[in-house]
């Protein structure tokens, strides 16, 4: 079908062109060229009738499109009845009845068709903006009444008889609400991806208003004789009502859209004023410029300098609107403006785009202690730096409070992006005078660089985790943005990772020191990257914590730790007392229901509550609120044990330790390390292990990595342990293996 409605408007395009020629050459009679002419508008007027049928059937269409298009169709429809009756009328019958049959369906065609173009949809618009674009609409209905008025209306008004006068009345008026109508579409859809059909459609109507002008104008003064010029831009505009019904037919079904508002000029009503004073001066002319001419001349220079003084004054509007007051540079709507150009232009081969996101670092402190005058003089003075480091055509802008933004188009390469970012970075630490105060001020500076699948809100969104990341490491640096920087696709990523079954749980025997007999086992999580290899926990944990996926992957830590010993359990009798000791996350530890979950766990897999054992950092310890204190007391008389982990490390854990339910405490691995060589590591140790006794608590030793180190801790009356010198961490399966080995001797 596509490729016949194609074939169709190749044929009438070749046809219109012929014959165009063929009047122009001036070949045959008057009547001839009348009867070709009206036997060309009945296949015309079908085609494109036909073809606005597919366009209201077309199922990719939106709604409001298809009711637009479904009066346009049925306006077509109009003309096809009109150009057949016409045809009938004047080729058969040689009826000459003016109106015709066919003068009423011309006549119906513009009312229909006006329904139809404002039903097209439009840019949405403020009530403001529809207030001035009804103006602007009436500015060009004003101007072109002036036309018609001239040019036919009032020559038909003064001349006509009574009994046509209706009619001939009708049809300037018809033409000028097609006019208005088509003004309201044009001014409602500035900003909007261009749309080919709508302007082809414009064009059809533009076309179709000139030729009744002109028909109007030649049936006044000579009397109109067919197959003439009206007839040819009537035929004109037809072919442009085919064209407009099969390029809306394939957009629908390209389903194309556009991004972001442009920002226009709708120079249409000037236009228009422009052609009604031309109009006034073409009377003036034939009439003499003595009165109206001074006039004339003066209303003209009057309405260019409104019109220049209108121009100038939305420029300085917009100027305003786009800039930053206190610093001068683009603010955020610019800059939002120039992301959305940015991400929407296709990228030159060889050539690349960025965006640097900057951030004042301790700018607050000198704001609060110095007032906001201070903090203004540095917000200029970034300004400067920016403008002395940034390109030509580069856009630097303040988002707001001390964060900038720099949009780089058209690098050559991101090493040239960093190359600004650290001239900028350099620029920044200058010092800033005010008044007797020297005030430094560095930034920390996140570059993004352009993928052609990011639009505007990601790469600033990319630039954002990378300046954060900056501040993270240091404050004061520049960081490029990459995949793994980003904490909510690395969230998402370890959240399906615990969903896909990636994760994996080793265990590190704790060990009595005297005998070697495996007492307990620790849990410890690992992660099977399906490209990264074995992860160890120091390359996701800390990620986990900051994104929330601590608590998840905590319970499932747990839940698995939990039916493996359950495992061992039933099919080892070596391991039936084996302790299972398990790290709890600061966060799980504020989850209000973590003494149900984690009875709901021990619950369903069966395992025994006094066999379990939850590590807790010093963090948690530092800070014991007193609903903290509280859950950790319910676990307890519930039979679960508490160890703190890392014990030593907070210098405030002692004066809280007495107020927590802990039953396990386990000796750092730096106080361990030198114990055989050092004799102040070695007191130092000491000393630490006395504490935990000290506390009532079984003190664990970690980190024993020689036999030297294990026979010192001995010596100190430390009894469990655990360290490479006894076991590394090892699969469920290998702790079956050492428990059956350590049975059998």
């Amino acid at each position: 079908m596509d490729r016949a409605a194609s074939a169709g408007l190749v044929v009438c395009g070749v046809l219109l062109f012929v014959h165009l020629v063929w009047y122009i050459g001036g070949w045959g009679s008057e009547t001839l060229q009348a009867y070709v002419t009206d036997g060309m508008y009945p296949p015309l007027a079908l085609l494109f009738t036909l073809l606005g049928v597919r366009v209201v059937r077309s199922p990719g269409l939106d709604e409001r499109s298809r009711r637009a298009w479904l009066f346009i169709t049925a306006s077509f429809a109009c003309q096809l009845i009109a150009h057949t009756s016409w045809f009938i009328e004047d080729v058969f019958l040689h009826d000459t009845t003016y109106p015709s049959f066919a003068d009423y369906w011309f006549l119906i065609f513009d009312p229909v068709i006006v329904v139809g173009l404002l039903l097209l949809p439009g840019q949405p618009r403020s009530r403001s903006d529809k207030i001035k674009l009804t103006l602007d609409a009436l500015v060009v209905g004003a101007s072109t009444f002036m036309v018609l008025w001239y040019l036919v209306l009032g020559p038909v008004l003064a001349t006509a008889p009574v009994d046509g006068m209706a009619y001939s009345a009708a049809l300037p008026v018809g033409d000028l609400m097609l006019v208005l109508a088509l003004t309201t579409v044009l001014l409602r859809r500035t900003g909007v991806a261009a749309d080919k059909a709508v302007l082809l459609l414009a064009g059809g109507i533009v076309t179709y208003v000139v030729a009744d002008v002109y028909y109007g104008y030649i049936q006044l003064h000579a009397g109109f004789v067919g197959g003439t010029w009206p007839d040819l831009l009537w035929l004109f505009g037809c072919y442009l009502f085919a064209l407009s019904a099969h390029r809306q037919r394939r957009q629908t079904l390209a389903i194309r859209t556009g991004r972001g508002r442009r920002v226009a000029v709708n120079w249409l009503p000037y236009g228009a004023i422009a052609l009604a004073y031309g109009l006034l001066g073409l009377v003036a002319r034939r009439e003499g410029w003595y009165p109206f001419g001074g006039m004339i001349v003066g209303a003209v220079t009057l309405t260019f300098l409104v019109v220049v003084r209108q121009m100038y004054s939305l420029r300085e509007n917009r100027d305003l609107a786009i800039t930053d007051a206190l610093t001068g540079l683009a603010n955020r709507t610019l800059v939002t403006e120039r992301l959305a150009q940015l991400t929407a232009r296709p990228q030159r081969a060889g050539r690349c785009s960025a965006v640097l996101l900057i951030d004042l670092d301790r700018f607050k402190p000198i704001n609060d202690s110095y007032g906001h005058e201070a903090g203004d003089a540095i917000l200029r003075a970034v300004a400067a730096a920016l403008r002395q480091v940034v390109r030509t055509g580069d856009t630097a802008g303040r988002l707001g409070g001390d964060e900038f933004a720099v949009i780089m188009p058209n690098l050559p390469n991101p090493a040239a992006a960093l190359a600004i970012g650290e001239r900028l970075l350099d620029a920044l630490r200058t010092p800033v005078i005010f008044g007797d105060q020297l005030l430094a001020v560095e930034a920390s500076i996140g570059v993004a660089i352009r993928d052609g699948s990011a639009d505007s809100e990601q790469l600033l969104a990319h630039a954002d985790t990378a300046m954060y990341h900056a501040k993270r490491s240091g404050r004061g640096r520049l960081q490029l943005y990459t995949a793994d920087l980003d904490t909510r696709s690395r969230d998402a990523e370890l959240r399906r990772a615990i969903a896909n079954g990636e994760l994996i749980v080793h265990y590190q025997p704790v060990v009595d020191l005297n005998d070697g007999h495996i007492v307990a086992v620790e849990a410890l999580v690992r992660w099977a990257h399906p490209t990264r290899g074995l992860l160890m926990p120091d390359a996701f944990i800390d990620l986990a914590e900051e994104a929330g996926a601590i608590v998840p992957l905590g319970e499932w830590v747990l839940r698995e730790a939990c039916a493996q010993a359950v495992r061992w359990r039933d099919g080892v009798p070596a391991l039936d007392a084996l302790r299972l000791t398990v790290n709890l996350s600061p966060k799980q530890v504020t989850q209000p229901n973590l003494v149900q979950t984690i009875t709901g766990i021990l619950a369903d897999t069966g395992y025994p509550a006094e066999l379990l054992v939850l590590e807790l950092t010093e963090s948690v310890v530092l800070e014991p609120t007193p609903e903290t204190v509280a859950r950790l007391e319910a676990l307890r008389e519930r039979g679960v044990g508490l160890a703190v982990d890392d014990f030593g490390t907070g210098f405030s854990a002692l004066s809280y330790l007495r107020q927590l339910p802990v039953n396990v405490l386990k000796v750092d691995r730096s106080f361990v390390t030198g114990i055989a060589t050092d004799p102040q590591a070695r007191q130092v140790a000491d000393a630490v292990v006395r504490l935990g006794e000290a506390f009532g608590a079984t003190v664990v030793a970690e980190g024993i990595e020689t036999v030297e180190q294990a026979a010192a801790l001995r010596a100190m009356g430390c009894r469990l342990g655990q360290g490479f010198y006894y076991h590394r961490p090892m699969d469920g399966d290998a702790v079956v293996d050492v428990a059956k080995a350590a049975a059998s001797r």
